[in-house]
């Protein structure tokens, strides 16, 4: 067992446990266990334990991001005060204020990253599980918690005719590989759209203007168009049921993310007037937002009445 291996061996064991549970959960409910889609609802159960555990990380990216907008003038200013500075203590100097910078918004460049990060070792032990159900299969072995008969019945499980365990490069000249094909293209558009869609929505209605702006926009609208493209490119290497995996993951950040547009916006961004003017038209008042800055109340001066004349003080003057 290699490196990578011996690092991946506790995400396959956990991956395929509770692909596991689901699988004779369904079973229980009167599904047949060598069905592809009582197969595909465990990998779909898959998605929603891990997203649901998840939450807590998304509400912390949030923060995070909204952090890094409000600060946005602060390192604008702070790339002038050192630019044309090449020296290593200038370079230094630079980038402990700019440590001090993010503690003081309490957010990080990497926060936003992280349930990809999080996600990303379940996702390379789902694709090693699924890619190594063939193999598993013949040679009488399982795969984590996964018996040799439940590979079995994984390898010869089928969606619309197209094994789950198969991809759209490999298998050519094997039994049902058009449907594979055919399956492989509709998933990978989808996958890739569904994440287009997600980050088109958040530039479009969940930015504010300063933040669009910013240089960081910029690397945002590079992504925008990068990351759909890595992952339809390399979709045709992913088996059926990773691509399954892979697009209910990207269908829940997108009702994720229009949850969070609706009803929690960047304040400042368009979704963020259209809250309130949506509270407006039902007469309620405006709430905080999640990551708004907190504004003490301005001192009310009392005002008198209408029609009232205010009356003069009389000065206290002194007896003789």
């Amino acid at each position: 067992m290699g490196f990578f291996d011996t690092i991946m061996f506790p995400f396959k064991w956990v991956v395929s446990w509770i692909m596991w549970i689901f699988h004779e959960g369904f079973v229980f409910l009167g599904m047949d266990a060598a069905s592809g889609w009582t197969w595909t609802l465990s990998i779909i159960g898959l998605v929603i334990v891990i997203r649901a555990a998840l939450i807590p990380v998304f509400v912390k990216q949030i923060k995070a991001q909204r952090g890094m907008q409000s600060l946005q003038p602060d390192l604008r200013k702070l790339q002038q005060k050192y630019k044309g500075k090449t020296d290593q203590l200038s370079r230094q100097a630079m980038t402990q204020e700019q440590m001090a910078l993010y503690k003081k918004h309490g957010t990080n460049p990497f926060a936003a990253c992280l349930p990809m990060l999080i996600q990303m070792p379940f996702f390379f032990a789902l694709f090693q599980v699924l890619n190594g159900v063939s193999n598993a299969s013949s040679g009488g072995e399982g795969i984590g918690a996964l018996s040799h008969d439940a590979v079995v019945q994984f390898d010869e499980a089928t969606i619309l005719g197209a094994p789950l365990s198969s991809s759209l490069l490999h298998g050519f000249g094997t039994e049902g590989h058009t449907s594979v094909v055919v399956l492989s293209i509709i998933m990978i558009i989808a996958m890739t759209a569904s994440q287009f869609i997600t980050q088109k929505q958040i530039m479009s209605k969940n930015m504010s203007e300063e933040a669009l702006q910013s240089p960081f926009m910029r690397q945002q609208k590079m992504m925008l168009y990068v990351l759909p493209l890595v992952f339809g490119i390399g979709g045709i290497n992913f088996p059926i049921g990773v691509l399954i995996y892979w697009t209910t993951t990207n269908l829940w950040t997108m009702a994720q993310q229009f949850f969070v547009i609706r009803r929690m916006p960047t304040p400042g961004s368009p979704a963020a007037k259209a809250l309130a003017e949506r509270r407006a038209a039902k007469g309620l008042p405006m709430v905080p937002l999640l990551g708004e800055k907190k504004t003490e109340p301005a001192e009310e001066v009392p005002v008198p009445a209408k029609g009232q004349r205010q009356q003069p003080q009389r000065k206290n003057r002194k007896k003789r």
